[in-house]
Order: structure tokens, then C-alpha cells, then sequence
């Protein structure tokens, strides 16, 4: 997928106002990219693809989801921001950098979407909220990232976990330790990436 096959896949999805608003995130995260290191220098020109529409991808996995949305480890924004932007439901951006999280406090602000997006600067163990949906972009391993947030998720909580070629095989770890429904998707950016997706989970 190139860069203009990126931007056309968004508008076929989330129309040219949709286009409009991760146009102006881009021009954000790259202006501030000069700055503190936000994302890998060697993929800001291909921002698009390798950020915002693997970002985007996850919310066809959210449909009929009502509740918040909690991302851990926003960074620069993805996929969390991308979320916020496209969804127009509460957002709870979870991200322990200080500097990062300012970073997207500012962004909310200038974005228009502060009324629906919350910063936390800590890391997830340290949250106190509740989410319905959870995503986490290359923060952890799945059994991981299911022990450090179980406390704001509930039975009902969908999770959603980009992952590599290795998800599989983060699966199969977390089933030793974790009940649930758990399958796994490719992205459409990247073949050799997979999209990890899990509901109706529990310790066992």
C-alpha cells in the first residue's frame, strides 16, 4: 500500500472530513517530530500507511461497541488519537512519557476533541477507569497486556492488540493463563502483520 493508496482507503471509508481531520494529526505528529522522537524517523514518510491507517483498521472490530475506548501506550497518537478522531465517542489515552502525554493533551485541544478524549501520564496499572474497548500497539506481550489492565476491563471488554508475526504464538501463551475468545486477523497494511482480537476474557 503506498501513501496515496493509504489517504484513498480512508476516504472510501470515513469520507473527505475524515481525511481532512488525520491530515491535520499528521501535520501535528510530524511538526512535532522535530522535537522529541514521536515515531521512528524512517517511517515519517509513510506516515499514512504505517501509522494512521494501521490505526485506523481497528475500528471495523469495534462496531456495535458503545462504551470507551482505552488505549495504552498512545505515543504519538496511534491508534488511540486516530480513534478519538474517527469514533466521536470518549477516549482514554493512556500514556506514561510525560512529554508524550502533553503532547496529546495539546493535540485534543487543537483537534476539537478534548470533550471526548482523556489523557492519563502513567503507565495502565495505575489507571482507574473502565473501558469497553482496549488497544495497545506494540507495547507488550498479549498475556502481558491482559494481567497490567485486567482491573479497568470487565467480561464485555473487547481487546484489540496489532501485533507481528509472532501473534500466534502470544496466543497460545496467553490461553495457559487466560479463558477467552481470541482470533486473529491480518492487517491491511503489511502482511506480516496481524491484528490480535479477544472478547469474554477471564483468568483462569
Amino acid at each position: 500500500m503506498t501513501e496515496e493508496e493509504g489517504q484513498q482507503w480512508i476516504v472510501d471509508r470515513f469520507g473527505n472530513q475524515g481525511h481532512s481531520r488525520l491530515a491535520h494529526l499528521a501535520a501535528l505528529v510530524r511538526a512535532e517530530a522535530t522535537h522529541q522522537n514521536l515515531v521512528s524517523a524512517s517511517t515519517l514518510d509513510s506516515l499514512w500507511v504505517r501509522h494512521i491507517v494501521d490505526s485506523a483498521q481497528l475500528l471495523q472490530f469495534a462496531d456495535g461497541i458503545e462504551g470507551s475506548w482505552l488505549d495504552i501506550g498512545t505515543g504519538a497518537g496511534f491508534p488511540g488519537m486516530v480513534v478519538a478522531l474517527l469514533r466521536d465517542r470518549p477516549t482514554i489515552l493512556v500514556e506514561p512519557r510525560r512529554r508524550r502525554a502533553d503532547f496529546l493533551t495539546v493535540m485534543a485541544g487543537v483537534l476539537g476533541i478534548s470533550h471526548s478524549v482523556t489523557v492519563i501520564a502513567a503507565k495502565v496499572e495505575a489507571a482507574n477507569v473502565s473501558a469497553a474497548i482496549i488497544s495497545a500497539r506494540a507495547v507488550a506481550p498479549v498475556d502481558v497486556l491482559l494481567t497490567s489492565a485486567a482491573h479497568v476491563a470487565s467480561i464485555e471488554t473487547r481487546w484489540l492488540l496489532p501485533k507481528g508475526l509472532r501473534a500466534r504464538e502470544e496466543v497460545a501463551q496467553a490461553r495457559q493463563a487466560w479463558h477467552g475468545m481470541f482470533h486473529v486477523e491480518h492487517s491491511v497494511t503489511d502482511p506480516n502483520s496481524l491484528i490480535v482480537i479477544a472478547s469474554k476474557v477471564s483468568r483462569r
